[in-house]
């Protein structure tokens, strides 16, 4: 697979980024949504930043308030007992490691502007910012999906009662309409396919089971894009490969003549993420036409494998122009990186898993 890392990569890092206030850092410029607004690319960043210390033995967590409308920030000392403080993303109870109690940061999101789709400059606000109590630790990892003249922006919401997917919508990325969580905790990755298939408003999404089960993709369809229903499986863990620790989707489904064509990012158990592909079928995506056997993109370049959370490809968006696919990417949780591929190519790599 010949993937074309541009020379300007990374493209935005967290130093591009003015911090909302003035006692936070940036810690974080990734995981972007993208989408094509007039003349200009959009890239929707996740944006984190956590407050400063000047203690190396203070750990703070910052939480949304949604009574008062400000940030609260906690205060944690390392050598307390009742928590662990290993993952520098999380503050978790010492007696049950499987779920974090806060995080020490805070994700919002903030438009970067381009007219080549190289260089990009920062919007000086956020675009959209924590405002409800679903949102209370931050919103991560937001997609676009254009539907007429439309752009839906769907996102993980995260809180004290867990992590759901909520959508807001605009149509000039200025004014929003709220429309609420369509996904209910556990659950995040959501992909809305840009348009209806035989009538139906289709969506991929990965659960987080906590009985039985793995973190795997679903499919879900809806007549209206807030409720959704008869959910699917439809793609699983594999044993011994790239995608064995947990999958989810990646980019806004892409339209091609032999079926719609899901980037998606699979990380192996020790937690290396790269991004392979899936073809599903055009008139019905419930049905799995053929799968990567080998990522088309993992951790190489430095700003790659090296970063807040190292060996991490993790796109969440791109464009195809004839057979270029631009796969907009985060890498290392920390910056955003771009690299073209053929489309041609991705679908000849791709394993058939349909018998002729």
């Amino acid at each position: 697979m010949n993937v074309n890392r541009y020379e300007e990569n990374p493209l935005v890092t967290p130093s591009d980024v003015k911090p909302h206030r003035d006692d936070f850092e940036v810690i974080g410029a990734f995981n972007a949504g993208i989408a094509r607004y007039k003349d200009e690319v959009i890239m929707l960043l996740r944006v984190a930043e956590r407050p400063l210390s000047d203690d190396p033995n203070i750990v703070k967590a910052p939480i949304f308030n949604t009574e008062t409308k400000e940030l609260e920030i906690m205060e944690f000392n390392i050598s307390d007992k009742r928590y662990n403080f290993d993952d520098p993303r999380t503050i978790r109870k010492a007696d049950d490691l499987s779920q974090f109690a806060f995080l020490t940061s805070l994700s919002y999101t903030r438009i970067a502007r381009s007219k080549d789709g190289r260089n990009f400059t920062i919007d000086p606000a956020p675009f959209y910012y924590p405002s409800n109590e679903l949102e209370s630790f931050g919103i991560e990892d937001p997609r676009i999906t254009q539907i007429g003249d439309t752009f839906y922006i769907y996102f993980s919401a995260v809180s004290p009662v867990g992590v759901g997917e909520s959508m807001i919508s605009t149509k000039d990325f200025q004014t929003i309409e709220h429309h609420g969580m369509i996904f209910a905790p556990e659950n995040k990755d959501v992909l809305i396919f840009p348009e209806k298939v035989n009538g139906k408003y289709y969506a991929l999404h990965r659960p987080v089971p906590k009985s039985t089960g793995n973190p795997e993709i679903w499919i879900a369809e809806s007549p209206d894009l807030l409720h959704w229903g008869n959910h699917k499986y439809l793609l699983g863990l594999r044993e011994g490969m790239w995608d064995d620790g947990r999958i989810g989707g990646g980019a806004v489904p892409i339209k091609t003549d032999k079926g719609w064509l899901e980037l998606y990012h699979g990380a192996s158990k020790d937690n290396r993420y790269c991004m392979g592909a899936v073809l599903l079928d055009l008139n019905d995506p419930s049905k799995v036409i053929a799968r990567s056997e080998s990522p088309i993109v993992s951790p190489e370049a430095d700003y790659e494998v090296n970063g807040f959370f190292g060996n991490v490809v993790f796109s969440c968006g791109a464009l195809v122009e004839g057979d270029i696919v631009k796969m907009y990417y985060g890498v290392s949780d920390t910056s955003m990186a771009c690299a073209e591929l053929s489309l041609s190519e991705i679908l000849d790599s791709l394993t058939s898993l349909i018998e002729a």
